[in-house]
């Protein structure tokens, strides 16, 4: 008789209800993230180029209104920058560092929940093992000398599957957790690299506007 997923997962008791519906979430987080992260990790090579042209020429309107129109992290901080030009350095980088700080952390939405159910799930697992455990014992307990295996064999079948589910979707939780770390550690450096070219653009003189 072959056993398909639908089979296992019923044979598996109530605790594979929270580890699928774990399971779910954190595919969810895990596409949501990766989309966003991956939009963000896009640079449009010109960019710098155009906005140090602009703050040369004394070209801030056009600067501003450059920035409004990409939809990126790197923009949103040189915006903030803008904002600030007329003030000391240190004020400047101040406010693109806090604005970039903001950033990162909405990219980091779900994370905090994606590493709680990469590290709940191998617990889940291991609940079930006790509950399937528990269950062999009390079913030995009830047989007295008249023990047999089919007695022990429900109990055994339904820890050996809740502690495979809890450890594979842990497993992969845990994989998917990491690669959203890596790719937003790029966007990090991706941010840091704008910011200096940009302060640099700012130690550079500028022309009067005309």
């Amino acid at each position: 008789m072959k056993l398909t997923l639908l089979d296992l997962a019923i044979k598996g008791g109530w605790v594979m209800i929270p580890i699928v519906l774990l399971s779910f979430v954190a595919a969810y987080i895990f596409i949501e993230r990766f989309y966003v992260i991956r939009k963000a990790a896009k640079e449009d090579q010109n960019f710098m180029n155009r906005i140090k042209d602009y703050i040369h020429d004394g070209k801030i309107e056009a600067a501003m209104a450059l920035c409004k129109s990409i939809e990126s992290p790197s923009a949103r901080m040189i915006e903030k920058g803008i904002n600030r030009l007329g003030r000391p350095l240190h004020d400047i980088t101040t406010a693109i560092e806090n604005t970039g700080k903001l950033e990162i952390s909405k990219l980091e939405k779900g994370f905090p929940t994606l590493a709680t159910i990469a590290g709940a799930e191998p617990m889940l697992g291991f609940l079930g093992t006790v509950i399937g455990m528990v269950r062999s014992f009390y079913a030995m307990s009830q047989a007295g000398n008249n023990v047999e295996v089919s007695l022990l064999s429900d109990g055994i079948y339904t820890a050996l599957i809740t502690t495979a589910a809890g450890l594979i979707v842990g497993i992969l939780c845990f994989f998917a957790y990491n690669t959203l770390v890596v790719r937003v550690e790029r966007v990090v450096f991706n941010l840091e690299a704008t910011l200096t070219e940009f302060m640099d653009i700012l130690n550079e003189p500028i022309k009067s506007e005309r």
